[in-house]
């Protein structure tokens, strides 16, 4: 998959929509780039623009950016709730995907260098970018704003890491750097702005100073005005969204607000999302009211019901959660998008791949598909209703077990790339000769590990699909035993693979510990395959 950063400009405009489409005319008709989400805000006065690109074209795109800005953005006027110190205010890079945080400062560097030289303004780095601990923080190198830097650029603390120390009236200053994956997120009240703002110092990291600090890690929080709406809002920023998830915030800012007697009316996600912080609130609230959901786009609708996060204007998960936007143009390639016919012929064709391992695969992940089945035949039904307690146990392993065993089909196919790559290496010297054995051996290891997988998950499906033959609807007897046997089957090939592999690993430690595993796992299969049908035929009811 290529390299992939993400950008996130926050520009000091959000009401004159001439200017706000010309900064994304720049940004999206830079080669490379591509533009997520525009996110205006009237009362903040300011526009947030996500995009994606390599590392070049990303930097790219943020200069175009600011080049338009330069022409269409007057700060001596500028008014906003939201805190701000110049046109082009921050601009962090964020790693995506195949992308290094090292990669992300490089492109800060780059950019504040080239956006000072060109324009000639003061530029200052934070974040993981930042050369002095003092500037690690945004709120700490924009205090006092706009109208505190004729002040600031005079003190040597605050001399700009690229640019003049001078004050450019119409631009201000320009902070970028690296950072993690950042959640800009508001919770709605029906109350004042300094209502909303003491909820939003009691929770806080920061709190109202030292000797104040509030009650939530890795979040910053203020509270504003939103006239457009005629609501307060907490408006925070999750600095990392494992430290304090989404959910934990919501439920903070209620408690706080119940205890105020003010009313909550949803909340609302600035910019885009990732997917794992909307399914960790999913689980969150499963689990307090013990539910019972499997899909993801359940889980999502959950989430957007409990937060509100439809209060201000539609939700559409498509548009909003990153993963949803973001595709890699490889992924139209790969073996599971195809249409069956497809993939069968693929797997008749003159070629090695796709073999026995991707097919072992796709016959696991069909077994555990068929477990599922069964559990979901039997779930919810009147006649059943006393095993309702039971499925909900056995179904989820089934459920995680397909998915999970369905991207083995594409894996199994490409598990050989690393020791087909290693195989190229020049091996005109000892030197060479030695670097190229060892990449060989390390693509050998790699190869292994694939089926190894597959029959380890396997193997961990067993105690279910026993527990399914006993109890779940007998109407759906042939599918379980279908299940039972395509799982088997999944093993044997996953073991042939192994096998295979293991001859030309010259590292006798590893090949005797996966060689007794798999055996392990091949006995577990005949076996509990065998315990399957059993516990079938002897079932009335």
């Amino acid at each position: 998959m290529s390299a992939l950063i993400e950008c996130v400009p926050n520009f000091s405009e959000g009401n004159n929509q001439e200017v706000i489409n010309e900064i994304a005319k720049a940004i999206s008709q830079t080669g490379g780039c591509k533009l997520l989400d525009v996110d205006a805000g009237s009362s903040t006065n300011r526009t947030v623009y996500t995009f994606v690109g390599s590392p070049a074209a990303v930097v790219e795109g943020a200069l175009n950016a600011a080049r338009t800005a330069s022409h269409l953005i007057n700060m001596e006027n500028h008014k906003g709730e939201h805190p701000r110190m110049g046109a082009l205010d921050v601009c962090p890079f964020i790693p995506v995907r195949n992308v290094t945080m090292a990669d992300c400062v490089h492109c800060a560097n780059l950019f504040g260098k080239r956006l000072a030289d060109e324009l000639h303004v003061p530029v200052y780095l934070y974040g993981e970018a930042a050369v002095k601990e003092s500037r690690r923080s945004l709120p700490a190198i924009r205090a006092g704003e706009y109208e505190a830097l004729p002040k600031k650029l005079r003190e040597a603390e605050w001399t700009p890491d690229f640019g003049p120390a001078n004050f450019v009236p119409r631009w201000g200053a320009t902070v970028t750097g690296a950072r993690k994956f950042l959640i800009a997120y508001n919770i709605n009240l029906l109350c004042t702005k300094e209502l909303a703002h003491r909820i939003a110092l009691n929770i806080r990291e920061q709190g109202r100073g030292k000797d104040q600090p509030g009650r939530l890690k890795q979040v910053q929080g203020m509270g504003w005005y939103l006239e457009e709406e005629n609501i307060a809002q907490v408006s925070t920023n999750l600095l990392d969204f494992e430290a304090t998830p989404l959910h934990t915030v919501y439920e903070e800012v209620c408690r706080d607000a119940r205890d105020l007697n003010l009313p909550v009316v949803g909340s609302q996600l600035v910019g885009l999302v990732p997917k794992k912080a909307i399914l960790d609130a999913a689980e969150f609230y499963i689990n307090q009211k013990n539910l019972f959901i499997l899909e993801e786009d359940h889980k999502i609708r959950l989430v957007v019901s409990r937060l509100g996060l439809d209060s201000l204007g539609p939700f559409n998960p498509k548009e909003r959660i990153i993963e949803e936007m973001v595709q890699d143009g490889n992924e139209s390639g790969c073996l599971v998008s195809l249409p069956l016919r497809i993939l069968v012929q693929k797997v008749g064709s003159r070629s090695a791949a796709p073999g026995g391992g991707s097919v072992s695969a796709a016959m696991s992940s069909l077994g555990a598909a068929l477990g599922c089945m069964v559990g979901l035949m039997t779930y919810g039904k009147r006649q059943f209703e006393e095993l309702d307690p039971i499925m909900r146990q056995l179904i989820p392993p089934f459920h995680r077990a397909m998915k999970e065993l369905v991207t083995m089909v594409d894996e199994d196919s490409m598990a050989f790339s690393s020791y087909m790559e290693a195989m190229k290496l020049p091996k005109s010297t000892p030197e060479e000769k030695e670097r190229r054995t060892a990449a060989m051996q390390l693509g050998l290891k790699k190869a292994v590990g694939v089926p190894f997988s597959l029959a380890e998950k396997v193997n961990s499906l067993w105690p279910s699909l026993k527990e399914m033959a006993r109890h779940g609807n007998l109407a759906c007897k042939s599918d379980i035993q279908v299940a039972a046997k395509a799982l088997e089957a999944g093993v044997f090939g996953a073991y042939f693979n192994v096998v295979t592999n293991l001859k030309d690993i010259t590292d006798e430690g590893f090949n005797q510990q996966v060689q007794m595993k798999v055996s392990h796992f091949v006995e577990e299969a005949k076996e509990s395959a065998a315990s399957v049908l059993e516990l079938l035929e002897e079932r009335t009811k």
